[in-house]
């Protein structure tokens, strides 16, 4: 686990998009990833039909979605809005 890039406690769902947000700290700067419902079904093994069930399923997997994040942001995989996109 690389130490200059913490987790917050800030996970938001957002309806319109279908996607998860979380925010990385990396030296200082926040960074928000964004992972899709499709992504956190897959690596859960769980359908998601509302906010309740994709919070539940993002802290099944938490750690793993944390992993891939930390990898793109490692590599500086950001999107034109300075995200990572999972």
């Amino acid at each position: 686990m690389n130490q200059s890039i913490l987790f917050t406690d800030i996970v938001d769902w957002h309806d319109a998009q279908q996607k998860l947000s979380l925010v990385a700290q990396v030296q200082g700067m926040n960074v928000t990833c964004m992972i899709k419902a499709e992504t956190i079904e897959k690596l859960a093994a769980i359908k998601i039909e509302n906010s309740q069930q994709a919070l539940a399923a993002f802290e099944q997997i938490r750690f793993d979605i944390e992993d891939l994040a930390e990898e793109l942001i490692e590599s500086e995989a950001f999107d034109e809005q300075g995200m990572i996109q999972l």
